[in-house]
């Protein structure tokens, strides 16, 4: 992280101070002097932003250690730039493009931090599921098998007191077989339809005839059903909490855009190779 080279450097007595252990007994802030490099400040938070953006492995440095480097790399990155009279024109913009990414991050995190109230979550809750009825789960199992004539057999030895999970262990070709034939709760829709009208049809505890999907022939069970009540707001409070702070993002940009004046080229104006040319920023 720092460079091998060592860098002499000038710590003020209170950067001495606050260096190491004795910072929580001083109790520092952000603008608490860590170091001085030919009368320019680092501070404490700036190595606290710095800390922030290593890659996840120095994460694992034990602190004094990455305390001490985290304070070489600033002093010596200080050094080195105080040598650099004029920024090539890709530093200033990159700049430039971390300055208003900065900015639009903080106005962002005030949007979304004051979009979400107890009663805007109320009445989000009240539009998504106010008028929601109870929906229908069904739980069935079923034995695939390739032509109708074998599932018309199979129907017979489950009339004739045949054990049905025995059966779909034996005879079924879908992935379920092995688990006796059974899919478990599913809902409207999560089936294909000749599947899902012959289920819809079923009373719990019977066998169907043969129904043919584009998966072969299947002879279903249906073993019950239940009602699903609309989800309470607890359970879907994050998801609810989401779409209202991007709502209320794309409600912010929509009213900046409209009273703004925003100037653009055209689509296709300018060759968007462009963007490769590096020898436009180099200078």
């Amino acid at each position: 992280m720092a460079f091998k080279h060592g860098i002499s450097v000038v710590l003020t007595a209170t950067a001495l101070a606050c260096a190491g252990p004795s910072l929580a007994q001083d109790a520092p802030t952000a603008d608490t002097v860590v170091a001085t490099v030919n009368g320019a400040d680092i501070t404490l938070g700036h190595m606290i932003v710095l800390k922030q953006r290593l890659p996840a492995q120095y994460q694992q440095i034990p602190l004094e250690t990455l305390f001490e480097g985290i304070l070489d790399q600033l002093v010596q990155q200080a050094l080195l730039g105080q040598n650099v009279e004029k920024l090539t024109t890709g530093s200033r913009l990159a700049l430039e493009n971390e300055d208003r990414s900065l900015r639009a991050a903080e106005e962002v995190r005030r949007i979304m931090d004051d979009a979400v109230t107890d009663d805007g979550l109320q009445t989000a809750y009240e539009q998504a599921y106010g008028n929601v009825e109870p929906e229908t789960e069904y739980n069935a199992s079923h034995i695939l098998v390739e032509t109708e004539e074998e599932a018309a057999a199979l129907v017979e030895e489950l009339n004739s007191g045949a054990d049905f999970a025995t059966l779909a262990k034996e005879k079924s070709t879908g992935p379920s077989g092995p688990n006796g034939g059974e899919l478990g709760w599913f809902s409207k829709g999560r089936m294909v339809p000749p599947f899902e009208e012959a289920v819809v049809a079923m009373e719990a505890g019977t066998v169907s005839n043969p129904v043919q999907t584009q998966f072969g022939w299947h002879v279903i069970r249906l073993n019950e059903t239940r009602l699903k009540d609309a989800p309470t707001l607890d359970q879907v409070r994050d998801q609810l909490a989401e779409t209202i702070r991007g709502d209320a993002l794309n409600a912010r940009i929509d009213e900046l855009m409209a009273s703004a004046t925003v100037d653009r080229i055209e689509a296709g104006s300018v060759d968007a190779s462009v963007l490769n040319d590096l020898s436009l920023i180099s200078e």
